[in-house]
């Protein structure tokens, strides 16, 4: 089975050393899914087990266990293959709206100015020279890519959108059609990162009142009464509820109290915000210069089809051939792409008024619950008084250890044999 990357890059992250605690926190994870991701990646990459003499358990991984899999696995390597010719190939799909524009107004208007100017060979000769000798395609050109980085930003979507960089015209037309995907798209990964972050800060024992602004659709009723809705967190970290002697429930993690190196408190939201859409990342002049071209698009489409219907009419219709015969068949298609270049911007901009009502409403739910913990009544002070009885934070150090699968058995057997003589001649010096 191949290594989870998400594993992999925290074990990145927390400098080759960690735990299943410290995984679990900082990718997000289930702890029962970081321990055999753990597990699976010690044995494929050459990791090793240190084991402290509390019987807890770190994890050491060798800072090149990369390259071990990657020349161990041949599926690592196509996936990297695959990722970068994607990425390659997601950008065409981008720029390609926009020169699908470009083209359609080239047609459409070099169309309608062929059959204006069909009533004299001279002036056809003309239009030819035109539209073959002129600087004005380089002019159209210049104006499509005046913004264009050819690097496109292959990390785009990880990034917040006030991180992100300007777009290319043609990224732009991309973005004003169909926007640039759900801003949301990790909000699980951020809701069980934020979650085990409140756990670790309160070293392993919180109330549901500190997690709940963090989740949604707490119940009602009954299921709301008896906190249901901290089920899934207690599965997912492997936890288990505590009842106080006034019947107030806590809740306890001992795996997230346990860490391979001190950590400092981490700083965190008061509860997890999801952020709104966006109609488009392009500027405002992109969107205006857009949404300009689509229109006469649009209204060039329509002049076009009224002069294939007047050249029906005077039986001229056969006598366009060649290009304008081309165009005539394909101006079903040029006049849907107008309509749907407008209208499917139109729809997703009403669309996303009312989507952002509803993460509003659910951001101001969440902030009103973390409220409630700045001022506590007396009966929640209780609670978290009762709490921190069961706080604890345990550090596997290196002079912790029992067993580390780095060195040898006996050796380790010679070692822990000479620190307990040095510790028995400690004792007998201070005796005598």
């Amino acid at each position: 089975m191949a290594p989870n990357a998400t594993v992999m890059q925290a074990v990145e992250q927390l400098n080759y050393r960690v735990t299943v605690g410290d995984v679990a926190v900082k990718a997000g994870l289930d702890v029962n899914i970081a321990q055999r991701e753990l597990l699976n990646l010690a044995s494929e990459a050459g990791g090793h087990l240190q084991v402290a003499e509390s019987g807890d358990i770190a994890y050491l991984f060798p800072k090149n266990f990369r390259d071990i899999l990657r020349d161990k696995y041949l599926r690592l390597q196509l996936q990297e293959w695959w990722g970068k010719i994607w990425r390659i190939l997601f950008y065409l799909i981008r720029i390609s709206f926009g020169l699908v524009l470009i083209a359609s107004l080239m047609i459409i208007f070099i169309s309608i100015f062929l059959i204006l100017s069909s009533s004299s060979k001279d002036q056809k000769s003309g239009v030819n020279f035109w539209f073959f000798s002129s600087s004005w395609i380089d002019d159209i050109f210049w104006l499509f890519y005046w913004n264009n980085d050819p690097n496109y930003r292959q990390k785009r979507q990880t990034k917040s959108p006030d991180e992100r960089g300007e777009l290319n015209f043609l990224e732009a037309v991309f973005s004003f059609l169909f926007g640039d995907g759900n801003p949301n798209f990790d909000l699980e990964k951020r809701r069980w990162k934020e979650i085990a972050k409140v756990i670790r800060n309160h070293q392993g024992a919180v109330t549901s009142e500190q997690i709940a602004p963090y989740l949604d659709n707490l119940g009602k009723g009954y299921a709301l009464e008896y906190e249901e809705y901290m089920l899934p967190v207690l599965a997912k970290f492997d936890g288990r509820p505590e009842v106080s002697p006034q019947g107030q429930i806590i809740y306890h993690f001992s795996e997230l109290q346990t860490t391979a190196k001190k950590n400092q408190s981490q700083e965190i939201s008061p509860y997890l915000r999801e952020y709104p859409w966006r109609f488009s990342e392009a500027n405002s002049g992109q969107i205006l210069l857009a949404t300009g071209l689509g229109m006469i698009n649009f209204v060039g489409a329509l002049v076009l089809g009224n002069l294939f219907t007047k050249a029906a009419t005077l039986g001229k219709l056969n006598l366009l051939g060649g290009f304008l015969g081309f165009v005539q068949g394909i101006y079903p298609i040029l006049l849907i792409y107008g309509i749907g270049f407008l209208t499917i911007p139109l729809i997703r901009y009403f669309w996303i008024q009312w989507r952002n009502s509803k993460i509003e409403a659910k951001n101001n739910e969440r902030k009103l619950r973390a409220e409630v913990l700045e001022k506590p009544n007396a009966i929640l002070q209780k609670k978290l008084n009762y709490a921190r009885k069961f706080t604890s934070e345990k550090v596997i150090e290196e002079g912790d250890l029992a067993y580390t699968s780095e060195k040898d058995l006996i050796e380790q057997e010679i070692e822990q044999s000479a620190k307990i003589d040095a510790e028995l001649e400690r004792k007998l010096n201070q005796s005598s």
